[in-house]
């Protein structure tokens, strides 16, 4: 897996479990949904590069 799209992919999965526990604390429904959502954007882009993974090998 590329290095760089990795560390693209944590980000966006460790950024919206940010996103979404703020949203938890403050009760902010919109900003929880947005950080689940984000997490899902991270985990798309690791599933993609590890597809890409399997047929390079």
């Amino acid at each position: 897996m590329s290095g760089t799209e990795k560390s693209k992919a944590h980000m966006e999965q460790a950024r919206g479990k940010a996103k979404e526990a703020m949203g938890r604390m403050a009760g902010n429904e919109r900003m929880t949904a947005e950080g689940r959502a984000d997490q899902a954007k991270g985990n798309a882009r690791h599933a993609k590069e590890d597809i890409k993974d399997s047929f390079r090998h």
